[in-house]
């Protein structure tokens, strides 16, 4: 069984989320027309607003202590009164399908009790599979769907609350 964790990225380590958000565009080339730049790049612009952004919370993921991937929590919602949203969600090819992003929504779910949205866009269809089958399974409230454009995209949205836990 492998070891997950969820490590609260440091300001150190914002590079490293930078760098990997190549492999989370190459994967989404496959839905949205993203081109390569002329050095074989995806032309990102760099988030410097975002990073610094006090609602935002990023987060590495690694498997058995190797870098497997990264994760953000924002307040960029889309649906009335959510507070919380996961920004990006990548884990590495090499650590799909063994319940590495299940372990990432449910140990983020658990830390930041509230009002929730996720959402991902219709195309892509393992995100449409992925969350499908995760979120019957998670300890949530109140959960419904709703369908919308972000970008001129059509786009699932879930919109949850997340109760807190005393200790």
């Amino acid at each position: 069984m492998s070891s997950i964790e969820l490590h609260a990225a440091q300001r150190d380590e914002l590079d490293t989320i930078e760098n990997l958000m190549q492999f989370y565009t190459y994967d989404f080339s496959e839905w949205l027309p993203l081109k390569l730049g002329e050095y074989g790049l995806f032309n990102i612009l760099p988030m410097p607003d975002y990073w610094r952004h006090p609602a935002t919370r990023p987060f590495l993921i690694k498997v058995d202590a190797e870098l497997a991937g990264f994760v953000t929590v924002d307040n960029r919602t889309h649906l009335p009164g959510a507070d919380y949203n996961i920004g990006y969600l990548f884990v590495s090819r090499r650590f799909r399908g063994q319940g590495v992003a299940r372990f990432v929504v449910s140990t983020l779910l658990s830390r930041f009790p509230g009002q929730w949205q996720i959402f991902h866009i219709d195309a892509n269809q393992p995100a449409r599979l992925f969350w499908a089958a995760v979120m019957p399974g998670l300890d949530i409230g109140g959960l419904t769907l709703h369908q919308q454009m972000v970008d001129r995209h059509p786009c699932t949205f879930y919109r949850f609350e997340c109760p807190s836990f005393s200790s």
